[in-house]
This record gives structure tokens, sequence and C-alpha cells, in this order.
């Protein structure tokens, strides 16, 4: 028993001992993501340039580049008026998706007239900023890089990974809300 009450205190001491971290087995060197952000960059860069092929070889339309990275035009301008949606407000639009070689992948009679409140419905990353860019009684033709459409995950139906898109969206009425009616 005595040298258990010896045994003790040196037990003590040992155990409380600096513990020392324990060290990963395998260090990361985040090769993946950096091939996976080369890899888009390529993707987009390949988009961009048949983008900006199909606006070189038309010359009945103006383009112009939104501050989010898509191309457009007008098909019909709303001179009378210069309010465009803001945050809340519900905007009453259609639209379609179409591809870049023209093939119709829903129609706007498919998708119908749908009401959005302007930044809290979801919609894919291209239209949501292009609503913001029309008036009421507008329609523009936007072009989409696929980063800007649906991405690398598709709508799990007709569009497919990596899709850029064309669509036209038209504003068909603005529903302001009383925040925004004194701006």
């Amino acid at each position: 028993m005595k040298n258990f009450l010896y045994v003790l205190p040196i037990v003590f001491l040992i155990a409380c001992g600096e513990t020392e971290p324990r060290r990963p087995v395998k260090t990361k060197s985040g090769s993946l993501i950096n091939a996976s952000v080369q890899r888009n960059i390529e993707l987009l860069n390949q988009e961009e340039q048949v983008i900006q092929q199909i606006i070189s070889n038309d010359t009945l339309h103006h383009y112009l580049t939104s501050a989010t990275g898509s191309w457009y035009f007008y098909s019909a301008i709303n001179e009378e008026s210069d309010y465009t949606p803001l945050s809340d407000d519900l905007v009453t639009l259609s639209y379609n998706l179409v591809s870049l070689e023209n093939d119709t992948i829903y129609s706007m009679e498919e998708i119908g007239i749908i009401k959005y409140k302007v930044d809290k419905q979801e919609l894919f990353p291209g239209l949501r900023s292009s609503v913001k860019l029309l008036k009421e009684n507008e329609t523009a033709t936007f072009f989409f890089p696929s980063a800007m459409a649906y991405g690398y995950h598709g709508d799990n139906n007709k569009i497919g990974p990596n899709v850029a898109l064309k669509s036209t969206i038209r504003i068909l009425k603005i529903d302001k809300q009383k925040e925004n009616i004194d701006n």
C-alpha cells in the first residue's frame, strides 16, 4: 500500500505533462479546387467566345453588356417610363429559354406568365438580374453563360449541365411596393 502512495504522485506528475496536438495524416494541397476553378474559367471563356461570335454575326441589333456578365438587346423599349423593378416589387413577366443554336428548350407558352417578387423568390441568376434592367412593357433578348443560367447542375429536366442560354424576357407589369413608391 505504501508503494502505491509513492507511485500515485509520480503518475500524476507524468500525466500532467503538456499534451501534443495530433497532426493530420494527410495534408490537402487544394489541387482539386484549383483544377475545378481552372476548368470553370476555360468553360466561361469558351461560352463567351461563342456568344461574341453570335453577336458579331448579328448586324440587326445593338447589344449591351450587363454588369452581371450577360449580353442583351432590346426588342421593345418603353420611352415613357424610367422605373425599373426594385427589391420587393412584384413583376409580372414571361420568358422563354433557347439554346445558343436557337433550339427552343422552353417556350413562353410552356413557361406561362409568372409573378416574381424581386430578390425574394428563386429564379436562375441571369433571369433575376435581367428583370431589374427592364421597365414595364419592355422586351429584351439576353445571352447567359452557363454560370448565369443553370450552372453545372442543369434544371433536372431539359437543360443539361453547363448549358449557355438565350432568353427573351417580356415585362408585362410592375407592381411597386410602398417603400419603393417614394423613390
